[in-house]
């Protein structure tokens, strides 16, 4: 099972391809023995699954009853994935689509990836602060449920 954790900044180049931390792709490498990433449409940006996760993500959605719930998994996570492998540099290649969809076209290049347990999330500073601020808010609501974690 892979764990990814941590925070890093980095940006995509002129090409779209965008580097991946190296602490992840040994992370994934120790896991999987593999260097390739499912990167699909999350909320607020990309998420990056290792491909035998990934796999098993997509049987537990093949596995649904048919209907509008597994239609709209299918339109908005499976559909949008691409299979990634890493080039010398550590690199992936994104589609121009999953760039728009995580707002990273234009002149904004810079990313956040950020470990997320089972994978790596990909978006904006501007989306990591926000969603960041938000997430902060939420846990100071409820410091108790905190404190019963040793945080």
């Amino acid at each position: 099972m892979v764990n990814f954790t941590g925070k890093y900044f980095n940006s995509i180049d002129a090409k779209g391809r965008a580097i991946i931390p190296a602490r992840f792709r040994e992370e994934l490498a120790r896991a999987y023995d593999d260097d390739r990433l499912v990167v699909t449409e999350g909320d607020g940006g990309l998420d990056c699954y290792p491909v035998p996760q990934w796999k098993e993500i997509v049987a537990r959605i093949d596995a649904l009853e048919p209907g509008q719930f597994k239609d709209d998994l299918y339109m908005t996570t499976v559909s949008p994935a691409i299979e990634c492998s890493f080039d010398r540099q550590g690199r992936i290649q994104l589609t121009p689509a999953l760039r728009e969809h995580a707002g990273l076209v234009g002149e904004t290049r810079e990313f956040v990836a950020i470990g997320v347990s089972n994978k790596i999330r990909i978006m904006t500073r501007q989306q990591h602060a926000d969603q960041r601020a938000q997430a902060q808010e939420r846990l100071r609501q409820n410091p108790q449920a905190r404190y019963n974690l040793g945080l």
